[in-house]
């Protein structure tokens, strides 16, 4: 009921709206992409490099300290730990898995805090395949760690300074170069974001979150499903792998927490679901901020990776369905919530996954309740964000 349909869409939103020149590739992995990912040899290359590259499974925590604050059972996914540092490599592993069997020798991506530029830089080292990562001026300013890393890995880091400066830019100029470049260049999306089969494909190679949380549940409770999981939405990577075993799971609540940035009414948000409508953006139909002509709002948030004017179609439905339900926080709350974190469990969260953690305020949780909240990334890239803020918090 959640998924994909033979068509590309969820419900109403997805598809592919492509130009002419990239209708050759984007048939060709529609026709393929299946047959590929799903077959034992690549299932047996794909789980082990999970397994002993990435690190997985990675841990389920018991937060006692999160569960004293704010009743139930919180639970911490804690993708953080993973090569890296974020769920991102789970879908780069996969996609460069693919990109080498449809004969590619050129890699190209969009990044938006740098932890999925970091994770196909990563894994273009590994496979020996140039790589090209394209990323906001604004965004190359404000996650400069992991600009550095991505050059380390030899990737070639291309500023884009259009637009905003941020992670759609970064995408328009990712899906030009994919134009001009048809056949020697694979284009590894980050997000469930983009034409058919993009957000199923990353999807599923995001899936193996959920897929754990349910193994770890029933060894720690005894039950497989939560009550509630929650997780942060940019484009939605993060949060599709977190729900994905859950969605016709109806006893489970599913919490998608969008950036309103300094607030949904202020015109400085990232608030797609409250703010936006239907409309075509990156090739695919779906939810966006948008003006009554049709022209993309810009977006804003301190978070990099959630400073996207969109939502994947797969999260588009979950919220036109009532399936999930959507929160949104400001900058402020998060980074309060990621003070809290670091002083009671000494874990030092990722902006997006921030607002994740600040979402526990705006909830009810039962006495009895499971909660699992994905802890998509680490905050090594933010420590300066941080520092400025709790500098200025202090004065």
């Amino acid at each position: 009921m959640y998924t994909v349909d033979d068509n590309g869409y969820y419900g109403k939103f997805g598809g592919a709206f492509i130009p002419e020149m990239m209708h050759k590739n984007i048939e060709f992995l529609k026709l393929k992409y299946l047959e590929i990912i799903e077959a034992p040899e690549f299932q047996v290359h794909f789980q082990s490099l999970l397994r002993d590259y990435v690190g997985r499974p990675s841990p389920l925590y018991f937060s006692q300290a999160l569960s004293d604050l704010y009743g139930g059972k919180i639970y911490l996914k804690r993708e953080d730990l993973n090569h890296t540092g974020s769920h991102k490599i789970n879908n780069t592993i996969g996609q460069i898995l693919l990109a080498k069997h449809l004969g590619k020798k050129r890699i190209i991506a969009e990044t938006g805090a740098g932890q999925h530029g970091v994770a196909t830089a990563t894994v273009c080292a590994r496979a020996g395949l140039e790589c090209i990562v394209y990323m906001g001026a604004t965004d190359v300013a404000r996650q400069q760690p992991n600009v550095e890393k991505m050059k380390f890995l030899g990737a070639k880091v291309i500023p884009v300074t259009s637009g905003n400066k941020t992670l759609k830019d970064a995408t328009n100029e990712a899906i030009r170069d994919w134009i001009s470049n048809p056949e020697s260049t694979h284009y590894i999306i980050g997000s469930v974001v983009g034409p058919h089969p993009y957000p199923d494909m990353v999807s599923k190679f995001q899936s193996v979150i959920s897929e754990e949380i349910q193994k770890q549940l029933l060894e720690k409770t005894g039950k497989a499903n939560p009550s509630k999981v929650i997780a942060c939405v940019g484009g939605g990577s993060n949060a599709a792998g977190a729900f994905y075993h859950f969605m016709d799971e109806k006893e489970v609540e599913l919490i998608a927490v969008e950036a309103a940035g300094k607030g949904v009414e202020t015109g400085e948000s990232a608030a797609t679901t409250a703010l936006g409508n239907l409309g075509v953006l990156h090739g695919a139909m779906t939810l966006l901020m948008q003006t009554e002509d049709g022209q993309i709002i810009e977006p804003y948030s301190i978070s990099a990776g959630l400073d996207y004017p969109g939502i994947g179609p797969l999260h588009a439905h979950l919220f036109d369905s009532n399936r999930a339900t959507f929160v949104n926080v400001t900058d402020e709350e998060a980074l309060d919530a990621a003070l809290q974190l670091t002083k009671i469990e000494g874990i030092i969260p990722a902006l997006e996954s921030s607002h994740a953690l600040a979402a526990l305020e705006k909830i009810e949780i039962g006495t009895d309740e499971v909660v699992v909240l994905n802890l998509s990334g680490r905050g090594d890239k933010d420590m300066e964000t941080y520092l400025n803020y709790y500098k200025q918090k202090a004065q």
